[in-house]
């Protein structure tokens, strides 16, 4: 007895777990049969739309239902994911931007750097050639020359004559020419080139 009870019981829980999982893929109609039911379990049911008066419930109407309802939510989401990427577009053109600026300053100090070499590399020239002209002339007219020069060029030209002297393995007439000096200009000039090495 106990045994045909269970059977009996097990199969009106298989009946009735086969009519809620029909219901749910919408072979069947039976929301409100089952309302009570789910109501008593505290489950919420599946809503249905209230037919007018006199109307027949269409299974088929009812699909369609849920598969709009889908395809809604499908299109908030692809909504969301085109906002998603328009951000991450904007912020992407903002980083491509903001690196192209980078870029133009970089290549803005590039030349600055390349026409101060060329600035450099020129003024080299310039002050070697002087150099030379000094070391060629009496002592006391080239001293009388630097004395006329602002302290860095003259020490700019000293500085070259005396790399000139060691290159060609010759002694430096810087020495002689500190020594025509007043011996405060002298002085002056010597402590600024220990200030400011080369």
């Amino acid at each position: 007895m106990a045994r045909s009870l269970l059977l009996i019981l097990l199969i009106a829980m298989a009946v009735a777990g086969g009519l809620v999982w029909f219901d749910h893929l919408n072979v069947i109609d039976i929301k409100t049969t089952l309302a009570p039911v789910y109501k008593f379990l505290g489950i919420q049911g599946r809503s249905q739309l209230p037919a007018a008066e006199g109307e027949i419930i269409n299974l088929d109407a009812e699909r369609l239902a849920v598969r709009l309802e889908a395809l809604d939510l499908q299109a908030k989401e692809l909504e969301k994911n085109a906002a998603e990427i328009a951000a991450q577009r904007t912020q992407i053109e903002q980083m491509a931007a903001e690196i192209e600026t980078r870029q133009q300053g970089l290549d803005e100090r590039e030349k600055s750097m390349t026409a101060t070499e060329e600035l450099g590399a020129v003024r080299n020239k310039n002050v070697e050639q002087i150099a030379k002209y000094l070391a060629g002339i009496p002592p006391e007219s080239a001293v009388a020359n630097l004395l006329a020069l602002d302290d860095q060029y003259a020490i700019d030209i000293l500085r070259k004559v005396e790399e000139l002297a060691q290159a060609a393995g010759t002694a430096s007439i810087v020495s002689f020419w500190f020594s025509l000096m007043p011996p405060e200009r002298a002085a002056d000039l010597q402590r600024k080139m220990i200030e400011r090495p080369d």
